[in-house]
């Protein structure tokens, strides 16, 4: 297993944990543990903690992002698990550095994982709601580029 593929499910064990307890559990705890117990000689201790306070710092507008992509699945009915990885990947995909993550990799990674950790259609609900973002990314950025075109809202 590739060392940043075990940060992520590293990462995405201690969000579990702490979205399991409403968050009212000490994260940097949770991580230390599962850093230490998951990943002893992890070479890259630096990219868990980026993760984790990215997810974090960012977490109600990664909520609303879901919400928003995935209206027939309110928030709170989402598996944890599912939740966690969406998280993970949305945060990934939107605020982190795209030289050092790039958007397809991202989606790839949250897919792996959530294969590994999810249910049986946890990969392609995944793919779904990280395939729509990456879809507005783009279509949003294509437009940039473009000399002429402009960007319009569906009303």
């Amino acid at each position: 297993m590739a060392t940043r593929h075990l940060v992520r499910t590293i990462v995405l064990q201690s969000l579990y944990e702490w979205d399991f307890y409403k968050h009212e559990a000490d994260l940097i705890k949770i991580v230390e543990r599962n850093l230490l117990e998951f990943g002893p000689g992890v070479d890259e201790p630096d990219f868990v903690w980026r993760l984790v306070k990215g997810v974090v710092e960012h977490l109600a507008e990664i909520d609303k992002t879901i919400s928003r992509v995935a209206p027939e699945w309110p928030l709170d009915q989402i598996a944890i698990i599912d939740r966690n990885v969406l998280r993970l990947g949305l945060y990934e995909l939107l605020y982190a550095d795209k030289a050092e993550v790039p958007p397809r990799v991202a989606i790839n990674e949250a897919i792996e994982v959530a294969k590994n950790y999810g249910g049986l259609n946890s990969p392609k609900f995944i793919n779904g709601v990280l395939g729509t973002v990456y879809r507005e990314i783009e279509g949003d950025n294509s437009a940039e580029k473009q000399p002429g075109k402009t960007k319009h809202k569906k009303e």
